[in-house]
């Protein structure tokens, strides 16, 4: 089976064959028809994530997918072959850059009945990410203030769309070159990263999600109200963290280590920051598909590539002016 790999960190991903994958009691087997590239793919490749999330290689990469189930285990009940599905699978079971992946059906739902095949692979890992983070652990009401940073990403594109859903006065930080495209996302602000210190035009938010990190955090923290929330995804991770990953106590000392600085500027300020590693959950993504079905969000894929170009299509996730996602598309 034709997939992309790499054989040692910070090695190049190139095109292998890799043996058919085995399926469970409990898994199905999925036909993949297109998979979303993420920036998490790119830093496992780079060994970025080893501390936390250790693999070994040779791995497969991806962890998007959109396709057709074309088997199932003995005990799946709520999916049958000849089903359109999406899916984010959880961690150590990746590998969504290949023609075929044995997913567990608690990671897999229908897949939007309204969009493209290669619209729903560009979501679940990013609209999971922003659930988790708006709904799951912001718990975002009518009326309250959230900033998304970088606004016109993958992530950034799918939150602003949900925060506005559930009634949030939305500010983003993007280029004004992206202005007016996020406005109709739903953004009621849009800070030109360029040009203005988001610092200085914002006060007051209850949430903030940074996809960033370093000083840009650290400013994050300045523009909450007290009490108010910051949610990192770009890091640094936090000991709570570590706790419910059940991490052994030498990588707890070294995250602890990792995120010091930045929860005692929380603790200074009187606001909290949480580091969130978005999870696999089927259930999260039937609700994230009747809202796309309903309108409420809409998928942005700025480039598809064939499959036969992942890799250079991964090399190329940082080129600037690529809005949403990159997806590759399988024959």
């Amino acid at each position: 089976m034709r997939a992309f790999a790499f054989d040692t960190y910070k090695q190049p991903l190139h095109e292998t064959d890799v043996p058919e994958p085995t399926i469970g009691v409990h898994d199905v087997l999925i036909k993949v028809e297109a998979a979303g590239l993420n920036h998490l793919d790119a830093k496992i490749r780079e060994g970025e994530f080893k501390l936390i999330l250790p693999y070994k290689a040779p791995l497969t990469l991806g962890h998007d997918l959109a396709g057709t189930v074309i088997e199932v285990g003995g005990s799946v009940r709520s999916l049958k072959p000849g089903d359109a599905v999406y899916a984010r699978p959880r961690d150590h079971r990746i590998g969504t850059f290949a023609e075929r992946i044995a997913v567990d059906e608690a990671d897999v739902a229908l897949a939007p009945t309204t969009i493209s095949t290669i619209e729903a692979a560009s979501l679940p890992l990013v609209a999971l990410t922003a659930w988790q983070a708006l709904v799951e652990r912001g718990d975002v009401q009518p009326g309250q203030k959230v900033l998304i940073h970088a606004g016109a990403g993958g992530v950034g594109s799918i939150a602003i769309q949900l925060a506005k859903h559930l009634g949030a006065h939305v500010a983003t930080t993007a280029s004004s070159s992206n202005a007016d495209f996020l406005r109709e996302l739903g953004a009621d602000v849009v800070v030109d990263y360029r040009t203005q210190d988001f610092e200085e035009e914002l006060s007051g938010y209850d949430l903030v999600l940074d996809s960033l990190g370093g000083e840009n955090l650290a400013k994050s923290l300045r523009v909450l109200r007290p009490g108010g929330l910051a949610i990192g995804i770009q890091g640094p991770p936090t000991p709570a963290f570590a706790e419910a990953a059940g991490l052994n106590p030498v990588v707890r000392l070294a995250i602890a280590g990792l995120s010091r600085k930045v929860r005692a500027q929380a603790k200074k300020l009187g606001v909290r920051y949480e580091f969130l590693f978005m999870h696999a959950d089927g259930s999260q993504l039937r609700e994230i598909a009747t809202l796309v079905d309903a309108g409420a969000i809409r998928p942005v894929v700025g480039a598809t590539h064939p499959f036969t170009e992942t890799a250079t299509a991964l090399d190329g996730l940082d080129k600037a002016g690529i809005r949403g996602k990159t997806v590759i598309t399988l024959p």
